[in-house]
């Protein structure tokens, strides 16, 4: 059985694809079937929405301080079923959604897609990774190059004009130098910043 839902801590998390465009050096799929309380978050088949819709009705959310749609693979490449997702789940509860994403929705719908987050989302965390396109494709080996980057910073740009919660973050994977000229990026941008342990 694949888990849809599992949780960390106090957090609800929903894994909804396991498709990417990424192949991160520090990325947690590298690290087994698992994380948190799910045992498995491998999918043979791509759930369906009302496997979706099923899967978190039958959850009691009590303990829980937020929703965050991150699994096994980027969000934003199965949009719609995210739309709607979020949509069912903002009827059973008031808990803020979050995504975490690499940000490269653009690139994968062909369009701006940050526009289709208002009112789906309360947040949103975007992978910054690197400090420049160079470094960023040396270790997330984006399938669609180095334009990824430039991609992803204008995705987050444009969140910004639609969301009041968006933080860019790094994985301590990186350089302290490194890291802290994506600092300076996220706040010249405009975005909050966090740096995430890697998960060895």
């Amino acid at each position: 059985m694949v888990d849809i839902v599992y949780h960390i801590g106090n957090h609800l998390y929903l894994n909804i694809t396991n498709q990417c465009p990424c192949r991160c050096d520090f990325c947690i799929r590298g690290n087994g079937e698992s994380v948190g309380s799910a045992d498995n978050l491998w999918f043979e088949k791509e759930p369906a929405l009302q496997e979706m819709i099923e899967a978190f009705d039958s959850t009691d959310l009590s303990g829980y301080t937020e929703i965050i749609f991150c699994g096994y693979g980027e969000p934003i490449v199965r949009l719609e079923e995210l739309k709607a997702f979020s949509k069912h789940i903002r009827t059973k509860t008031d808990l803020p959604i979050r995504i975490n994403t690499n940000g490269l929705g653009d690139l994968i719908h062909g369009r701006k897609v940050a526009q289709e987050l208002k009112g789906v989302v309360d947040a949103v965390s975007i992978s910054l990774n690197a400090a420049n396109a160079q470094n960023y494709q040396k270790i997330c080996h984006s399938e669609y190059g180095e334009c990824s980057y430039e991609a992803m910073l204008q995705f987050t740009r444009d969140c910004l004009q639609v969301l009041d919660d968006v933080t860019m973050t790094v994985v301590d994977f990186i350089e302290p130098d490194e890291i802290e000229q994506c600092r300076k990026i996220a706040e010249e941008i405009g975005a909050k910043f966090r740096v995430r342990h890697w998960a060895q």
